[in-house]
Order: C-alpha cells, then structure tokens, then sequence
C-alpha cells in the first residue's frame, strides 16, 4: 500500500528541487522528507531522486510521478472548491480581486448596497495589478483586464475600461505645449495606459512619478500636471477636468472569472451578479459617449 504522506512530501520536493526547500514548505525537518521519499521508492520499488550533496533531481520515473501527482493535486483542490460551494449558502465570506481602481471606486463604495440585500455574505475586495490566481484561496472572483487563457475557467466579458486626460482647470486653461504631466514609475512602463501617455508628451516631461494611482490622483489634485485616469474615475473627480488628447485613448476588456464549480455556492452566484452589474453600469460595452 502507497502511504498519502509519502506521495506528499515527494510531491514537494518534486515542486521545490531539494530535501531543504521541500521541509521549509512543509513545515518539517529535512530527514523527514528523507525518510518519506525512501518509504515511497520502497513501496513503488523504484528509485525517484538522484541523492546529491545540494540538489535531488528527479529521475525518469521521479518525473512520471511527478506528473501523475500533479493530476492528483488537482483533482484535490476540485474536491476543495466543490465541497466549498456544496456547504455555502447564503452566509459565506467571497472574496473578490480587482485592478486597484476597480477595487476602490467602483466595487468597495457599493459594497453597503450589496450588504442590505446580503447581510450574511462577507466581502472581501483585493485591488491588486498582478493576476490573481481563482484557486488556493486567492480568490474566489477575479477580475482581469486580459482575457484568460485557461481552459477550465468561467470566462465573462463584462465591461471595457476607458482612459481619460485629465488635470485642474487652471491647467487645461494653459496652452497645450506647457502642460506637464504624471505618470507611472518607469518599472509600470509596460501600462496601457503608460504607453498612451508616453504618445501624447511631444517632448513635454513627466515631472511626477507615482507606483499607484491614487498616489498619481492627489498629486493632479494638487496641480503638479495632467495625468491618465479611467473615464469612470477620471469625469466623476470633481477637481478635475478632461483635456483634450491628439491621440485616441485605448480601451480594455473587463473580464470576470470564476471556476465553474463556484457557481453551485448561492453565495458566489450573487457575488458574481454584484461585480457584473457594478461593472457594466460604470464601465459599459457599448460607449454610448463615442
């Protein structure tokens, strides 16, 4: 008979290339992991690791197991997420994660609304600008701005993000070669929305840079210059104005995505149902403004 721990540690080393780094991710003692490996090629009656002084590489057969104990795993966290929707109902804790902007002045300021028709859903709302992982607790919604190429996700287009110029009315008063502008710090130069701001400067300089949006919105709402914001934030600050811009703004996709077992929990359904309203009212597929 195989024994669950064994295939668990050698699961971890298969993960992490070493004794040491496989008994730091689990908690245990090098030996340990040493011991469990060694029961494994006994019961298996196969050798799996090549035992060196600061690395054990897998064999051949290692890395078919290795393989075969990837499918495991994922079957296991199926069986997670399904008994996780199988017992929620209405009185669940969702957690959703979002681009920052989204997080903070879309999703977060109806999060109240939600709560009177939901008391006993706890929401929890993460802006963040990686792409979150929907499984391990991560999240249980995500929102992305690139549609998702894994095949086993739920995939929904729910809304399109647009950019705006904006700045202080005394700036947009000034004439459009002495505008200065916000941007990004150079390791977000990969943005969207960087890359068209980068297309408006002429010449002109970024004279403020910020890692966050909200850094870069208190220094436009102090006039240091113009900077690039969604529309759905941009034209509700009241101490901004659009300006306009030579060349036109991009658009992004808004997709929402969720693992189709989610969908059994009432819970994540009505979740689900929140973003996607929220989403479609302020960030609408169709620009009925174009």
């Amino acid at each position: 008979m195989i024994d669950w721990q064994d295939l668990h540690h050698f699961a971890a080393l298969a993960r992490t290339g070493s004794l040491s780094a496989a008994a730091r991710e689990l908690g245990v003692d090098h030996a340990t992991v040493g011991r469990r490996i060694a029961a494994l090629e006994r019961s298996l009656d196969l050798r799996l690791i090549d035992r060196r002084p600061r690395t054990s590489p897998l064999t051949a057969d290692g890395r078919a197991i290795a393989e075969l104990l990837g499918r495991i795993d994922e079957n296991v966290e199926a069986i997670r997420r399904y008994s996780k929707s199988a017992v929620a109902g209405l009185s669940a804790a969702v957690k959703i994660s979002a681009p920052p902007s989204i997080a903070t002045h879309l999703l977060a300021p109806k999060a109240a609304l939600f709560r009177v028709d939901h008391p006993d859903i706890t929401l929890t709302v993460a802006g963040v600008t990686r792409r979150a992982v929907v499984d391990h607790g991560e999240a249980d919604i995500a929102v992305r701005t690139t549609r998702p190429e894994e095949s086993d996700l739920l995939v929904r287009r729910i809304g399109v993000m647009r950019l705006g110029l904006y700045a202080i009315p005394s700036i947009a008063e000034m004439p459009e070669e002495d505008w200065v502008f916000i941007g990004y710090d150079a390791a977000l130069e990969h943005l969207t929305r960087e890359t068209w701001l980068r297309s408006l400067l002429a010449g002109r300089p970024i004279v403020f840079r910020a890692t966050d949006i909200f850094g870069q919105l208190e220094a436009a709402r102090a006039g240091i210059g113009a900077l690039v914001l969604p529309t759905f934030l941009g034209d509700n600050e009241p101490s901004l104005t659009r300006l306009p811009a030579a060349v036109p703004s991009p658009a992004r996709d808004l997709w929402l995505v969720a693992y189709p077992d989610r969908r059994r929990s009432p819970a994540v359904r009505a979740v689900m149902d929140f973003v996607c309203d929220v989403i479609g009212r302020n960030c609408p597929i169709r620009d009925d403004a174009a």
